[in-house]
């Protein structure tokens, strides 16, 4: 039976206390900058936990490469949430901002994501992913399976994953989320218009009118790869 995020983190060093105060953006953002060691150590466990997972993902793609296959996946990114996003998260749940409550409160300090060619490639994928078995699942959001209102779409797991030290083992949360190219492609324009604040209520209305008919044609895109695909594979 696979382990539960549950079942290895009482064994591993907790740091709870690593900053007992609640403190300003500016303050810890000041604390950053100036290299405050607790800080600087926090950060750098979901540094290390996005290398662990993204190195995991290449190395399933290169053996599917070797079995003779083509490569799942067309790239990968990552990244550290920002530290006002972090902080203004924190302020919008009513939570005090210290080191332990972001680690207890937030699942996406630490950000992979991993876009493919096409929609069953990405549940192949997580499930070799999670199927290792130091990957711990925490939660599951199919979000292909039962889009977001607005149109979006992707498959987003939030895992422990264990990172190796000097002196310590670790679980450290990241937010992993697997996509196609085209749902990619949707979801970047989308947030980069979702911004346009100069725009009146009734335009922006109408704009995500128009954002949800691109994702369910960009939906039917993929589906129709996807059986293009298939088609190809069952007649070779």
């Amino acid at each position: 039976m696979k382990n539960t995020f549950q079942d290895l983190r009482d064994p591993v060093r907790d740091m709870r206390v690593m900053t007992n105060g609640d403190i300003t953006e500016s303050s810890f953002i000041d604390m950053i900058e100036e290299g405050s060691g607790p800080i600087k150590q926090f950060f750098t466990y979901y540094k290390c936990a996005i290398m662990e997972v993204e190195t995991k993902f290449r190395v399933l793609n290169e053996q599917f490469s070797l079995n003779g296959e083509s490569n799942p996946i067309e790239f990968i990114q990552s990244r550290i949430k920002s530290y006002s996003s972090i902080i203004h998260k924190l302020n919008d749940r009513g939570v005090p901002v210290t080191l332990a409550n972001m680690e207890e409160n937030l699942s996406d300090i630490a950000g992979v994501r991993v876009v493919c060619s096409f929609m069953d490639d990405i549940y192949r994928l997580a499930d070799c992913f999670l199927s290792q078995d130091d990957i711990f699942l925490i939660e599951r959001k199919d979000y292909i399976e039962k889009p977001k209102a607005n149109g979006y779409r992707s498959l987003h797991l939030i895992v422990a994953v264990p990172i190796f030290l000097e002196n310590e083992k670790r679980l450290t949360k990241v937010e992993v989320q697997l996509r196609t190219i085209a749902m990619d492609f949707w979801a970047s324009l989308e947030h980069k218009l979702r911004y346009k604040k100069e725009l009146s209520q009734e335009k922006l209305e109408v704009l995500r009118g128009d954002l949800k008919r691109c994702a369910d044609e960009s939906a039917s895109w993929d589906r129709r790869m996807q059986e293009i695909r298939d088609y190809i594979e069952t007649n070779e």
